[in-house]
């Protein structure tokens, strides 16, 4: 007996899994019936997608292992039962445990580029992936960095896409957790740049030897006390050590600026992802010029200050 179409305010998941297995037959069932579950479970999207509809598609997509760019064509395609049944046990699981999609899943896109997942790490979201796919070509316009750190590196995402899309750089990722680093070293194998990425064990630059690089990239810790006790449910499940980071969220981005050039060449450039902290910074350091860049995907709170700038105003830093 095919399971009854849901309604505008009751949810189906109360039907046992085999009568939704023989309810949806063709991948558009299944797309149509899991946005209509996400949205009324009420779920927060942030990890990727940004609606029930994009989060159904990547859920369904991502069980079925084909790529987001796949065929709209394929929505007609009858799904085995086993697959429908894949598709039922996420589904429930999202809104269940409210895990973010990619943990589900075990993969993130970033910058274009899968990336293996799991709670020891964030999930890849930030706006960098834009600044990667140009290059870094607004500061470096006729050749590419030659060395780069990716400070608090986690998943290992920012470097490793940076390795992928300049092929001549040769990057390290840094981090302290060892946790983090593990899952760092499987994306560096998944993306076979072992030859020039390497995954360092830091606390910040403690760890690098007095290593300079032309390019240092970070997305740290950076979320205020407030937004991190406000947090919506999805986001409890990603390590608080990559998230929090004192009152006013720059606990960390304090001590970057104020040791990031004894790591920089005198050309260097440092971009620091704060979100939505920008505005405890600007207050902290109203001296300070710190370029905020705009992003066409959107995004906010990366700013960029160059080794010049940060010999300017080392004073302020102290």
């Amino acid at each position: 007996m095919a399971a009854p179409p849901a309604s505008a305010s009751a949810s189906t998941l109360a039907l046992d899994d085999e009568a939704l297995v023989e309810g949806l037959i063709t991948l558009r069932d299944c797309l149509r019936w899991t946005a209509s579950e996400f949205h009324l479970a009420g779920l927060h999207y942030g990890h990727g997608t940004d609606s029930a509809w994009d989060e159904a598609v990547a859920l369904t997509l991502g069980a079925l292992h084909l790529p987001w760019d796949v065929d709209p064509g394929v929505q007609e395609a009858r799904l085995l039962p086993m697959e429908r049944a894949r598709i039922i046990g996420l589904v429930r699981e999202r809104i269940t445990s409210r895990r973010p999609l990619p943990y589900l899943l075990g993969e993130a896109f970033f910058a274009g580029v899968p990336f293996s997942v799991d709670e020891r790490v964030l999930i890849p979201r930030s706006p960098i992936a834009e600044l990667i796919e140009h290059g870094f070509g607004a500061w470096f316009p006729e050749e590419p960095p030659a060395r780069v750190l990716d400070l608090c590196t986690g998943s290992g995402c920012i470097g490793i896409a940076t390795a992928l899309h300049l092929p001549t750089c040769e990057v390290d990722l840094a981090d302290l957790s060892p946790e983090a680093l593990e899952v760092a070293r499987i994306n560096i194998t998944r993306h076979d740049v072992g030859d020039r990425v390497r995954a360092v064990a830091s606390d910040l630059f403690d760890g690098l030897g007095g290593r300079r690089f032309d390019l240092i990239v970070s997305n740290p810790p950076y979320v205020d006390a407030r937004d991190l006790a406000t947090m919506p449910a999805e986001y409890r499940h990603e390590p608080g050590l990559a998230l929090g980071a004192g009152r006013d969220g720059l606990d960390i981005v304090r001590r970057i600026l104020r040791e990031a050039r004894d790591h920089l060449t005198d050309d260097g450039v440092l971009i620091v992802e704060v979100g939505n902290s920008d505005r405890h910074l600007e207050a902290a350091f109203p001296e300070v010029p710190f370029l905020w860049l705009e992003f066409e995907r959107g995004g906010q709170g990366v700013f960029v200050l160059t080794a010049a700038e940060l010999d300017a105003h080392a004073a302020s830093f102290r």
